[in-house]
């Protein structure tokens, strides 16, 4: 059984009095690909945002190896949530540089990244020439530069046509095998079959379904019923 990396207890976060995630504990086994799913509004980007410090949560816990979570753990945790954050103007490789510089990290890094999400190759041309398959990757670069434990992707495959899937895809199952713990949000639930080893499913605020991902299972089939069966909560 793997070790338990990232824990949630009743994580809550409210805007005016409304609940967007509403008593959810998840449970993010080390080196494996959790995939968290949910229809637009199910709270997931919220949940998401507790866990990277963007959004403070109005009340519950959040704890990383076991010790509570405090803004020291961000060192071990990557993220690319919403849109790659780039400088269009530069390469991916002085995108990196602008990272590595504050992080301290040697120009070897920058290298080892771009090596790892099939950038290494792209010389002078401007980030702001690549297409969205080539922002998104970078943006995974850019996430992964701090040697992170754990790598947050929030949507990641929006907008990227089949061959870019396959080689995301691909890509977020090597870093497993890096020691790298994913957890991968999205709506589009092929991909999520394909990559992750577990799943949870949000719906109304709340995590309405956790478990490993069950040879033979209809992913479509649990997801309309668990959806379904939690329409209205969390309003």
């Amino acid at each position: 059984m793997s070790d338990i990396l990232l824990k949630t207890q009743d994580l809550c976060k409210s805007f005016k009095g409304q609940k967007a995630v509403n008593h959810v504990s998840l449970s993010i086994p080390e080196n494996t690909v959790y995939g968290l799913l949910g229809p637009n509004g199910a709270g997931k980007s919220t949940l998401l945002k507790m866990l990277t410090g963007m959004l403070r949560p109005t009340s519950g816990r959040i704890l990383f190896q076991g010790e509570d979570w405090t803004r020291r753990h961000l060192s071990q945790i990557g993220a690319l949530i919403e849109s790659p954050p780039l400088y269009e103007n530069l390469t991916a490789r002085e995108n990196l540089k602008v990272r590595a510089t504050l992080l301290g990290l040697p120009d070897s890094r920058m290298d080892e990244v771009l090596q790892v999400v099939g950038l290494s190759h792209t010389g002078k041309k401007r980030s702001g020439q690549f297409s969205m398959g080539m922002k998104q990757r970078l943006g995974i670069a850019i996430a992964l530069l701090n040697h992170p434990k754990l790598l947050i992707l929030d949507e990641p495959s929006n907008g990227l046509d089949p061959i870019g899937i396959q080689e995301q895809r691909e890509m977020i199952r090597s870093l497993t095998k890096q020691g790298i713990t994913v957890i991968l949000s999205s709506h589009v639930l092929s991909e999520v079959e394909q990559v992750a080893d577990h799943i949870g499913i949000m719906a109304g605020g709340v995590l309405a379904y956790q478990s490993v991902i069950l040879p033979g299972e209809s992913l479509e089939s649990l997801f309309m019923q668990i959806v379904s069966e939690h329409q209205g909560e969390g309003r």
